[in-house]
């Protein structure tokens, strides 16, 4: 009877790992086309009615990837770290392949923290105003309207970029707390830059004026 015990112990020891392994579902996989090092001009999806974005690529295999509605607000974001693996915000909820239709390389630079120090203000999507200041050392500070923004903004390896953090508070359905990157384009004048930060499943997407 009591040799009996062991066998038993096992025998449910080994069902309960059975159960815990059946519940531990692998996240979804996300591939997105390889582009060399720099910056490019891209579309993805339909051919007949393509959605626009941009591609942001590092040596150290760092990527961003934007995609854009056609409010010219980003609809989806693709990032990868070095050479980690790509991660879709928001969330793919099935493994995915993204296959870019086009990509046309254009001029890329390197964004400097002390380049951007001064005052800027962003529109939120309930229409109100948000004014937050840049210093030379890379704080958000925030300036005098209801919706506090403030963070932290630091270099990093993607083109045209800089890691942002970023807080919020006051600002309607913008999370508390988000993280993502400073872009600055061209193609965003009279913008300065975008904020593209995310939260869980939250995208954020904020065009920054100089005032």
């Amino acid at each position: 009877m009591n040799r009996s015990l062991p066998l038993l112990a096992g025998a449910a020891a080994l069902m309960l790992s059975a159960c815990n392994s059946s519940n531990d579902v692998p996240a979804p996989e996300v591939k997105v086309t390889e582009l060399a090092a720099g910056v490019y001009a891209v579309s993805a999806g339909d051919a007949a009615n393509p959605t626009a974005g941009k591609y942001y690529a590092a040596a150290d295999g760092s990527r961003l990837l934007v995609l854009n509605n056609s409010g010219q607000q980003a609809s989806t974001l693709y990032r990868r770290d070095g050479n980690g693996s790509w991660q879709a915000t928001p969330a793919a909820t099935q493994n995915t392949t993204l296959d870019l239709l086009n990509s046309s390389a254009i001029p890329s630079s390197t964004v400097t923290v002390g380049a951007l120090a001064r005052s800027y203000t962003v529109r939120l999507s309930s229409g109100a105003a948000a004014a937050f200041s840049v210093s030379s050392g890379g704080d958000i500070v925030a300036g005098g309207t209801s919706c506090k923004l403030s963070g932290k903004l630091t270099a990093g390896t993607l083109p045209n970029t800089l890691k942002a953090s970023l807080t919020a508070s006051g600002c309607g359905d913008l999370p508390a707390q988000s993280d993502g990157y400073l872009v600055v384009d061209g193609d965003y004048a009279p913008a300065a830059f975008r904020l593209l930060t995310y939260s869980g499943s939250a995208l954020v997407d904020l065009w920054a004026y100089a005032e």
